[in-house]
């Protein structure tokens, strides 16, 4: 998976650089059909924000977290990405069957 960081009237240290990388590989131990990430890190007057857009099979993901602190924003935009990524695994997975399993004779 590639991993896109960028930033926003700030400059990313690696530090936060890979503190992303490391959050962004609980996504990929969840649902490892993730094929590429872009992370944008700003800050609007007081506020920190990041925003992820994942691709995956199948969908475009998208969030965003805000906070007072960078890493507290990240960590806020990781975890709406999990919860995403988690629902749209279990979407996939899903095989109920719509006809029904009996055919009824009419």
């Amino acid at each position: 998976m590639q991993i896109s960081i960028s930033g926003q009237h700030m400059d990313i240290t690696d530090a936060l650089k890979q503190y992303v990388s490391e959050k962004m590989e609980k996504i990929i131990r969840h649902f490892d059909h993730v094929t590429n990430a872009q992370v944008v890190l700003h800050v609007e007057k007081e506020d920190n924000l990041a925003e992820a857009n994942i691709h995956t099979k199948g969908a475009s993901i998208h969030a965003t977290g805000t906070a007072n602190d960078m890493y507290a924003a990240i960590d806020d935009m990781i975890a709406k990405l999990d919860r995403q990524v988690l629902k749209h695994k279990a979407k996939l997975n899903d095989h109920h069957r719509a006809e029904g399993g009996l055919k009824r004779a009419v």
